[in-house]
């Protein structure tokens, strides 16, 4: 009875696997990469990039960042980096509407302060003020705004006070007054100078009663330089119980002769007051004669316009005029024919060197004064990268674009250019043999082992 054996292997066989043994030896085996964490299997494949030639010469970093966050572009499809906003007044549509109106507020609000009425302006609508039929700079024209200044009784100076101080407004002396006629609220202020003020004395009798003018005083009466005159009064030279009449001389700009027939005419009203005038109201009748002035309170029964102007009746006193601007108001309502031929050329020069002056004052702020710090360095990286897309645009619209995942050749590359790690197992048989195998390029061919061949038991 034999007993069953098992497979033997020969003496050529076993030399054959020790040939095969030392062949694999031989052959450095295929040291694997390790796996990048961008080839991680849990990872996703990356954006596409795109491609640049060598001619760019930007580093590999600067690429992965424009694909992270590509810049914004104007005409391009990619997505657009938002900056932030800083918001601006002058950028809304109302800015220039709503300066305007602060302007005009600020303005009326100080011009309220400084005069103490309100309104604090007034329009001349009659050229009783003007000094010929011509508009005259520095002077009370037709169609110009005046300043009326609230101020006490004593603060306002008369022509004939002012001719002896010296003190002149608007081309003559004394101040000019902006009264209501009879104080009258509802009529239309009168724009008058005020020539001398009288006071009036009460009588004992009913109605009885006389005029004293203080101011007088001081002044020469009678002879060639005379200033005022005093019929029916003894000596024709009082100041004080005038019941007479009252002749002032060389008045105004024209050198008028102011004349009051009878003090005690119901004209000037029976209390105290000012005499007022304009400084056009004179009457000339010849080239060689004297003018003759037409105060408020001429006539002797009725007042020309008003009684004597009391403090209670005065608005405010002259204290500033604006030319010409009044006559659009005037345009308004019709009455313009009063108004100077030059006083609507000043005008329409004035008007074209204001809108100049804003224009010029807008575009010189806007490009140097408003602008903050934020919304400049806002708006130089918007501009950068502007130009800079526009820049890309420009460049040949077929573009290449590659995977972000290198190709295999590349990867194959890098892994003989690795140095070897320094904890190998290999014995120093196996790195000699290894070094003079020469480099291949490529994927390393890959390699079959076969299995041994057992022996059978018919090969025995």
């Amino acid at each position: 009875m034999s007993r069953a054996r098992g497979p033997s292997r020969s003496d050529e066989e076993d030399d054959l696997d020790d040939a095969e043994d030392d062949e694999e030896a031989a052959e450095p085996p295929r040291r694997r990469r390790p796996l990048s964490p961008r080839r991680s299997r849990d990872s996703r494949r990356g954006p596409p990039r795109r491609w640049r030639g060598p001619a760019d010469g930007e580093d590999e970093e600067e690429d992965e960042e424009e694909v992270r966050d590509p810049p914004p572009t104007w005409r391009g499809s990619g997505p657009r980096k938002r900056f932030p906003v800083f918001w601006r007044a002058r950028d809304s549509l109302y800015f220039e509407p709503l300066v305007g109106l602060a302007i005009i507020v600020v303005l009326l609000v100080s011009l309220f302060a400084y005069t103490g009425n309100w309104p604090p302006v007034y329009v001349v609508e009659s050229n009783s003020m003007q000094h010929g039929s011509s508009d005259v700079l520095g002077l009370i024209n037709t169609g110009d705004l005046v300043l009326a200044q609230k101020v006490s009784t004593t603060g306002i100076t008369t022509y004939v006070v002012g001719l002896t101080t010296g003190y002149s407004t608007y081309g003559e002396y004394g101040d000019v007054l902006l009264y209501y006629p009879n104080g009258d609220t509802g009529a239309t202020p009168i724009i008058h100078r005020a020539i001398l003020y009288l006071q009036w004395n009460a009588g004992a009798p009913p109605g009885g009663g006389s005029y004293s003018a203080p101011e007088l005083a001081n002044l020469p009466c009678g002879g060639p330089n005379a200033v005022y005159a005093t019929p029916g009064t003894p000596g024709n030279c009082g100041a004080t119980d005038l019941t007479g009449a009252l002749e002032l001389f060389h008045i105004g700009w024209r050198s008028a002769t102011v004349n009051i027939s009878d003090l005690s005419a119901p004209a000037l009203g029976g209390h105290s007051g000012y005499l007022t005038m304009g400084d056009g109201n004179v009457n000339c009748s010849g080239s060689g004669s004297a003018c003759t002035g037409e105060p408020d309170q001429g006539g002797a029964s009725v007042p020309q316009i008003s009684t004597l102007v009391e403090p209670g009746w005065i608005i405010g006193v002259a204290r500033g005029m604006v030319p010409w601007f009044g006559a659009l108001k005037l345009l308004l309502v019709g009455n313009t024919v009063d108004v100077p031929a030059q006083s609507w050329q000043f005008l329409g020069l004035t008007i074209a060197g204001v809108i100049l002056l804003a224009f010029g004052i807008h575009f010189a702020l806007r490009v140097e004064g408003i602008e903050t710090p934020l919304r400049k360095e806002e708006d130089e990286e918007t501009r950068a990268a502007h130009e800079e897309s526009e820049s890309r645009e420009d460049r040949p619209t077929h573009h290449w674009f590659r995977s972000s995942r290198r190709s295999r050749e590349e990867e194959d590359e890098e892994d003989e250019l690795e140095p070897a790690p320094t904890h190998s197992h290999r014995s120093p048989a196996t790195e000699r043999a290894r070094a003079t195998i020469p480099a291949r390029r490529g994927r390393p061919r890959p390699k079959v082992r076969r299995p041994a061949r057992h022996r059978r038991d018919d090969d025995l």
